[in-house]
C-alpha cells in the first residue's frame, strides 16, 4: 500500500477511543512506509503540567506520528465541554473554512491526514455545524471507532446511516474496547456490525485499562500491526456525492421509488462501461443484460462511435433544423432511407421512442385531412401495446399498468386483441388456429372502414407486453388488412429496429413495407437521444403547399437532428451495414435459444419467448394452471435483484425476465446471461431466497 487516503475518525459516541484508534492508524502506516499525520482541530479540556496548560490527546498523537504539536491543533479549549461551548467559554468560535485551510496545508506537508473528531459524527462543532458538516466540507471518507458494548449497533448504525444520507462514504470500522473474554451479547454485535452496515472491519483493539497519558507506545505498536488498512474500502469521491444526490433528488422512471431508495447496500450506481460490461460506483462489473434499456448495439465505448462524436464536437454541437440543415442529419436521413423498407423517403427527426411514435400519429391525422378525408381520424393498436410516454403515444398504448391512469386525458383508440400465444384466450395454438386473434382486427377495420387513419403495431415483437413474439404471418396479415381498408400502416420499430430482431428492421422478415415506420433507441448504438420517423413519399407531398395553405406540419423539437447524435448514428450505421452483422446476430440467437431451452423446464417457468437477441422468461405460480404470481410478490423484480449477485443486470416486465444484451455479446457471456437467469429465478421461486 504506497498511500492512504484522507479519512475523518470519528466514533459513535464519547470515550469510544478515537485518539487511540488515530495513533494505531498513523502507527500502521509508518509500519508500511505510508505518509501519514493526524489532526485534532478541536482539542477540549486542558491541563496544568509543569506550570503550563497541555491537551493529553494533542501530545500523545504528537508523539506516535513524531509531528509538532502545533501541527496536530488548531483549536485548543480549555475546559472539557462540547466544542462549541468550550469555545463559547473561551470567547472564541470555531471556524470549519479555517479548519479546512490547516487541513490542506497539512495535506501538502505530510500527505495523509487522519483528521480526528470529538463525541460523535453529530457532535456541535459551532453554534450550527457538527462534524457531519466538517466531514462534507473536507469531502474526506469516515472511518467509524466504536465497541462491542450494548447498544453499539444502534449506535454504529445511526453513526452510519447520517454519513450515507450527507454523501459520505464510510470506509471502515474500528472495533475498539474488545475484552478478552467477551460475553455472548459482545461476541455477537462483532459478528452484526460487519453484516448490518456492510462495512469492513479493519481491526479489533483490545480493551485497555489506562489513560493516554499513561501509554506505553511499545506495546501500541504491536497492536498497530492487527490493523488492516488495504480493507478500507473508499470509492470515487464523486460517486458517494452521486448516490447522495440521487437518493435526494433524482425521480427515476418505472420505478417505485420506495422499492428503489430501499435498496441495500444503495441502488447501482453505473460509472463507465466497456463492451458488454458497465461498471458501479463500487468498481464491480456488470453484464449488460438489457442493453442499457435496448438501446446498446454494439457494446460500450466502442471506439468507431466515440471518435465520430469527438470528430463531430470539435465541428459544432448543435445548430437547429428550424430553417437551417446540418450535414450529419441530412446524411444520416439518406443513409436511414436506404437502409429502410422500399418507399419511406422522407424523414422526421426528433428526440425519443414516444416522440418518433407522436410524429407518426400527428403526420398520419393531418394527412388525412389534407388529403380530402377529414372523417380518418381514428387509430387502431393492440392489447398490451406500449409506444411511449407522450400524451399521443399513450392513446394507443394498450398496457393499463402504464396507461390507466391517464385515460381521462387521452384520445379515444381502438384496442385489438394482441399475439399473446401463451395465454391465447380462445385457447388455441398456432399454426391450428389460423391466426384467429386478427379476427378482432378484420372486424373492427371493417365495421371503421373509411374512419380509421392508421394501424400502429410493434412489428413481429411486443417489447413491454413481455416480449410477445408473434407467430409467423401475423404482421404481413396486418398490412394486407391495412391496404384493403385504406388504413396507414405504422410500424413502432424503437425496440426492434436495427438487427435487434435478427434483421435490419423486423417488419422486413416478412417483406412488409410499412407507411411510417418509427425508429429510436438504436440508430445511435446507444450513445445520444436521437429518433426518426420515416414516411412514404406521397404522404409527405400532402404536406407540400404555399405558407398560407396552412399545409406546414407545424411540429418540432429543440434538439431536432442535433449533429452530435446524427454524427454517432451515421457511425452505428456503417457497422450496421458490415457483411458480418446480421449473420452473427443470428448465430448468437441461435445459442441464446439453446442455453434458455433448460429454463423451459423450471417449475415456475410458465413460457420462454424469443426473437433475435430479444427474450422473455415468463414467471408462473402454477405451470399447470398458469396462474401468476401475485403482484404484491414482486417476483420479477426480485429475480432481477437476485441476478446482480452473480454480476448481471437484467429488467422485469411485470412478471416476465427479459434479456436483451448488446448485440455483439460473446457465446461465453450469453451463456453467463442464461445462467445467472436460471440461477436467480430458482433461487426466489424455488428456494425463497431474495
Amino acid at each position: 500500500m504506497s498511500r492512504l487516503p484522507s479519512l475523518l475518525v470519528t466514533g459513535t459516541d464519547t470515550g469510544v477511543g478515537k485518539t487511540v484508534a488515530t495513533a494505531l492508524l498513523i502507527m500502521a502506516c509508518r509500519n508500511r512506509e505510508v505518509a501519514a499525520a493526524p489532526f485534532k482541530p478541536v482539542a477540549a479540556g486542558a491541563k496544568r503540567r509543569r506550570g503550563r496548560e497541555t491537551w493529553a490527546d494533542v501530545s500523545f498523537l504528537a508523539a506516535a506520528a513524531g509531528v509538532p504539536e502545533e501541527d496536530i491543533s488548531l483549536y485548543r479549549l480549555k475546559k472539557p465541554l462540547s466544542p462549541h461551548l468550550a469555545a463559547a467559554a473561551d470567547g472564541t468560535r470555531i471556524n470549519i473554512k479555517a479548519i479546512a485551510r490547516k487541513f490542506n496545508s497539512l495535506k501538502k506537508k505530510y500527505g495523509a491526514v487522519l483528521v480526528e473528531g470529538a463525541g460523535g459524527i453529530m457532535a456541535p462543532i459551532s453554534a450550527r455545524k457538527t462534524f457531519l458538516d466538517l466531514a462534507t466540507e473536507l469531502d474526506l471518507p469516515v472511518l467509524v471507532v466504536t465497541t462491542p458494548r450494548l447498544g453499539t449497533l444502534n449506535h454504529t448504525l445511526l453513526t452510519v446511516s447520517a454519513c450515507r444520507k450527507r454523501g459520505l462514504q464510510v470506509a471502515g470500522l474500528i472495533i475498539n474496547h474488545c475484552p478478552a473474554k467477551p460475553a455472548a451479547a459482545e461476541k455477537s454485535n462483532l459478528a452484526e456490525l460487519e453484516r448490518l452496515t456492510k462495512i469492513p472491519v479493519i481491526g479489533l483493539i483490545p480493551e485497555i485499562s489506562v489513560s493516554v497519558e499513561k501509554l506505553e507506545f511499545g506495546g501500541l505498536a504491536a497492536q498497530a500491526g492487527h490493523l488492516d488498512l488495504s480493507r478500507l474500502q473508499v470509492k470515487r469521491r464523486g460517486s458517494v456525492r452521486a448516490l447522495a444526490a440521487d437518493r435526494r433528488h433524482v425521480w427515476h422512471p418505472f420505478s417505485a421509488m420506495l422499492e428503489y431508495q430501499s435498496e441495500k447496500p444503495h441502488p447501482l450506481m453505473i460509472v463507465s462501461g466497456k463492451g458488454s460490461y458497465l461498471k458501479d460506483s463500487e468498481g464491480r462489473r456488470y453484464l449488460d443484460g438489457t442493453a442499457s434499456l435496448w438501446v446498446n448495439v454494439h457494446g460500450h465505448r466502442r471506439p468507431e462511435l466515440d471518435r465520430a462524436v469527438r470528430a463531430q464536437l470539435g465541428r459544432v454541437a448543435h445548430s437547429t433544423l428550424l430553417g437551417l440543415g446540418n450535414e450529419p442529419a441530412a446524411l444520416l436521413a439518406a443513409q436511414l432511407a436506404e437502409l429502410a423498407p422500399p418507399g419511406l423517403e422522407r424523414v422526421f427527426f426528433s428526440d425519443n421512442g414516444s416522440t418518433a411514435v407522436e410524429v407518426a400519429l400527428k403526420v398520419a391525422f393531418q394527412y388525412w385531412r389534407q388529403s380530402g378525408q377529414p372523417q380518418k381520424k381514428e387509430f387502431v393498436s393492440f392489447v398490451g401495446a406500449y409506444h411511449g410516454d407522450t400524451i399521443g403515444a399513450v392513446s394507443v398504448g394498450g398496457h393499463d399498468l402504464y396507461h390507466a391512469t391517464f385515460k381521462p386525458l387521452l384520445f379515444k383508440a381502438h384496442l385489438a386483441p394482441a399475439a399473446y400465444c401463451y395465454r391465447c384466450p380462445a385457447g388455441l395454438s398456432f399454426p391450428g388456429c389460423k391466426l384467429a386473434c386478427l379476427d378482432g382486427v378484420a372486424n373492427l377495420l371493417a365495421r371503421r372502414s373509411g374512419r380509421v387513419a392508421a394501424v400502429i403495431v410493434e412489428p413481429r415483437v411486443q417489447g413491454a407486453a413481455g416480449i410477445l413474439v408473434q407467430p409467423p404471418g401475423y404482421l404481413e396479415r396486418i398490412a394486407r388488412l391495412c391496404r384493403r381498408h385504406g388504413a396507414l400502416l405504422v410500424a413502432d420499430e424503437v425496440a426492434t429496429g436495427f438487427g435487434r430482431t435478427g434483421t435490419m428492421f423486423a417488419c422486413q422478415q416478412e417483406g412488409v413495407r410499412p407507411d411510417i415506420m418509427a425508429l429510436a433507441k438504436g440508430v445511435t448504438g446507444g450513445y445520444l437521444p436521437l429518433a426518426a420517423t420515416l414516411f412514404k413519399e406521397e404522404i409527405y407531398a400532402a404536406f407540400l403547399g404555399r405558407y398560407e395553405e396552412l399545409k406546414t406540419f407545424f411540429h418540432g423539437h429543440t434538439y431536432t437532428g442535433n449533429p452530435l447524435a446524427a454524427a454517432a448514428a451515421l457511425a452505428n450505421i456503417a457497422l450496421v451495414k458490415k457483411p458480418g452483422f446480421l449473420p452473427g446476430i443470428n448465430r448468437r440467437s441461435a445459442r441464446l435459444a439453446a442455453l434458455l431451452k433448460p429454463l423451459e423446464h423450471l417449475p415456475h417457468v410458465g413460457d420462454v419467448r424469443q426473437l433475435g437477441l430479444m427474450a422473455g422468461i415468463e414467471l408462473v405460480q402454477d405451470r399447470d394452471s398458469r396462474t401468476p404470481f401475485p403482484a404484491r410478490q414482486r417476483v420479477a423484480r426480485r429475480v432481477i435483484l437476485k441476478a446482480r449477485e452473480r454480476g448481471v443486470i437484467i429488467r422485469p416486465l411485470d412478471d416476465t425476465v427479459a434479456l436483451m444484451p448488446p448485440l455483439p455479446i460473446s457465446y461465453g457471456e450469453l451463456k453467463r446471461l442464461a445462467g445467472a437467469a436460471a440461477w436467480a429465478i430458482r433461487e426466489v421461486t424455488e428456494r425463497g431466497n431474495g
